[in-house]
This record gives C-alpha cells, structure tokens and sequence, in this order.
C-alpha cells in the first residue's frame, strides 16, 4: 500500500515505523518529514493542500495520515475528500474540538459531558469577575491553536489576571488568544485516552500519562511533554467503561447531530477525581509522545486501523494490544522549551545488548540529515523507547538507550513513569 503521512514529529515517525513493521512493502511518503523519515520512505516539500491531493492522485496514494493538529484545523481532510481521496483524519469542522476551546466547552456543555465550570469570554471584566468568584489555583486558556502552550496555571487570581489580560490584548498568543477560557482547577490525577473514530464507531486505546513538566519532580514550565508510558495501572475497566459512557459516546452521537460527525483521532484529557473522568480538553490526534509508547504496543494491523476508520469500517476489524509496557523518555535540546538551540550532531553508541537491540527503539523528531550525518534541531529531538512486561523494567530499558545517545546540550527527565512505580511500590 501506498500511504502518505503528514507531519514532521516523533508521532510521524512511530506511525510509520509501526507501518513498515507490520509489512515492510508499504511505501511510505512524509510531508515534511524530518532527517530521519528519509530512512523510512520518501519526504516530500508541498506545501499547498491542493497541490499535495494533486500528487497522491497521481501518485496512487491508497491512504493519507494526518499527524499534527494544524493541517485539520486547516482543512486538509476536505480537500483530500473532495478529489476522492482516503484519508484519516477530522474534517475542518469537527477539527473545531481542538482549535477552538470555546467550541469544545461549549460542546462539552450542550451534550452534559462533564468538565470544569468555566466561562468563555473576550470581555475582560466579565473574565475578571468569573476569576473572583474561584478558589486558586485558576486555569486560563487560550481560544485557538498555541502549540500545547496556551494553558496557563495561575496560582494567585492576580497571577490570573496578568494571564487573562495578555491573552486578550494579544500580547501572549496573538489572536489565538483574542477569546479565553476561564475555568476551575480540578485536583486528581490526568490520563490521556485515545479513541480512533469512524464517525459511528470506535476504538478505545490503553490509557496513557504523560509528563508535561521540563524537569524532574514535574517542576518547571510545561512543554509538549517530556514522556510518557502506557497502559497506566491507574486505569481499571470501571473508569474505562465511565469514559466511553459519559464522555466518546456522546461526543461521537453530539458531532452528529452537529452535522460534523467525527472521524479520526478523538484524543482526550481527563482528570480523574475522586473515581470520576471529567473532560479537562479535547485534541483531534494523538498526542505526542504518547503516540511513540502506543504504536509499538500493537499487535494487530495498524495500516488497517487507520484505512478502516478512514473509510466508515471499524466495525470490520479487531484492534489487540500486547499484554507488555512501554515508556517513552523525551531527549530535547539545551534551551527547550525556552528558545531554539544551536544544532548538534548526534551520536549513537553500537547496540551490543541484546536486551536493548531486543526491547527498545528510537523515535525521531527534531532532527536534519546534513551529509548523511543525524543533527538535533532543537526542541523535543527524539524519543527513547522500552518495552517490558513491567513499568520498571520497560522504564528502566528506555533510559539504558538514552545512555547511548549523546548530542550536545542534551536534556531529559529521569523520572518518567514515577507515578506508575510509586503506585506499583505502594
């Protein structure tokens, strides 16, 4: 099969390595693609939509992949579907549940989906009065795309209002943050669930939980996320059950009555409070890097996952999962997530351990190939993953292939998977 992938992360690359691993004859085609997707198949520079729809016409493309949230906000799945074209992903309509967070709110409302209380507002002293009227700490979001970032915490509600009024006046995010959400702080614990949708259909992934603290201790600012490990044992088949009740299935039923019927992947934010999911937020694709600890955990046909949901026909396949662990550990740059890095060579130790040849695996993402040699590129460059039938032991083999890469200015945390390994010591 002919399949083309758009995007340029770790998320493409672990896609695409789960594709070739199933059956190496796939062809693959990234755009962008980044220095290491040129070992996986052939990276591609169209950038306009029409003209890449074009090319996979022309070029027999069976299936497209969207990665990143940007190219469905856009609209890349319309016109992919307007020239007959298979493609997995939301159409710009329904991709609204990520790139607006008064739209998903406001959704989350109308169908009794539970979530924070909150207030969607561009007035600032309707912002203002609402952030009186909560207890700190105080969330305040961003309306549109900031890249993971337009989230901030505030621990004081003077802290809040400096957020909320450098949101409004453009000053923090530009006219993403032009509207704002202001809601209430939740105390529990957060998971990521994915669900692959067909419209009318799903399929509920392992439960993940990332790490979106830059050090240890989940201290400092957040980023993209720093690790992540799957399935987390803070999951039991209860809570699944109370997420596919509450939460998926009436989205998936509401989307439709919405005339904008959900296909593709619908990733969710929970907090878990006292037993209870509440939706924290939703995004239209998996999350990276929890895509890098879930793809390897398949055991079934990932092509034909996606080429199923992207045709109406999940209800045709089984998705199984292998019954082991995996830990993702992020390797960024020297300045992430403060500023761009200056780009360093990367050097990989020989693999002479069988247990790591065996149970890990490196998925690439800000990186450039310049005279065949691997160069970090700055922010989140890679992604060391392990497997094993525990946390510690799939936690503890993700770090002794950390150990063997080496670039300058190099950082990780050393603590992913804490959560997991305090509950399993407990």
């Amino acid at each position: 099969m002919k399949i083309l992938i758009l995007g340029s992360g770790g998320r493409e690359y672990s896609i695409a390595r789960a594709i070739l691993n199933e059956n190496e004859a796939h062809e693959l085609f990234f755009m962008p693609g980044n220095g290491a997707t040129s070992s996986l198949g052939k990276n591609l520079n169209i950038k306009d939509y029409n003209d890449l729809a074009l090319f996979a016409k022309e070029s027999g493309i069976e299936l497209t992949i969207v990665g990143p949230e940007a190219p469905l906000v856009d609209g890349v799945v319309d016109i992919f579907k307007s020239n007959n074209l298979v493609i997995f992903g939301p159409s710009k309509e329904a991709a609204q549940l990520e790139g607006s967070k008064v739209y998903m709110k406001n959704f989350l409302a109308k169908y009794n989906i539970p979530t924070a209380r909150y207030i969607e507002t561009a007035s600032i002293e309707e912002a203002f009065k609402f952030t009186d009227k909560l207890q700190t700490p105080i969330v305040v979001k961003a309306d549109g795309l900031c890249g993971g970032k337009g989230v901030i915490i505030a621990l004081t509600h003077d802290e809040a209002k400096v957020a909320i009024s450098e949101m409004l006046s453009g000053k923090s995010f530009g006219d993403a943050g032009k509207k704002v959400i202001v809601e209430e702080f939740l105390d529990g614990y957060e998971l990521s669930m994915f669900a692959v949708c067909d419209g009318d259909d799903y399929i509920l992934l392992p439960a993940a939980q990332d790490h979106k603290r830059v050090m240890d201790g989940d201290q400092g600012p957040n980023t993209g996320g720093m690790g992540a490990y799957a399935p987390t044992p803070l999951v039991d088949e209860e809570l699944y059950q109370k997420v596919r009740d509450r939460i998926i299935r009436p989205t998936l039923d509401g989307m439709k009555m919405e005339n904008a019927p959900f296909e593709g992947v619908l990733f969710i934010g929970i907090m878990v409070v006292n037993g209870e999911p509440i939706t924290l937020e939703f995004n239209v694709r998996f999350g990276d890097p929890e895509c890098e600890i879930l793809m390897p955990l398949m055991t079934s046909s990932v092509s034909d996952m996606f080429y199923k949901a992207a045709t109406n026909r999940l209800g045709e396949i089984k998705v199984e999962f292998s019954s082991q662990f995996a830990v993702g550990v992020v390797m960024a740059s020297a300045n992430y997530p403060y500023s761009n890095s200056t780009p360093a060579e990367i050097i990989l130790d020989n693999v002479y351990h069988e247990e790591i040849e065996k149970y890990t695996h490196i998925s690439y993402a800000g990186v450039s190939m310049i005279d065949d040699k691997l160069y970090a590129d700055g922010g989140r460059v890679l992604v060391c993953v392990g497997l094993g039938d525990t946390i510690k032991e799939a936690r503890d083999r993700a770090y002794m292939r950390c150990g063997q890469v080496h670039f300058a200015g190099k950082k990780l945390r050393t603590d992913i998977a804490y959560q997991a390994l305090f509950k399993e010591v407990k």
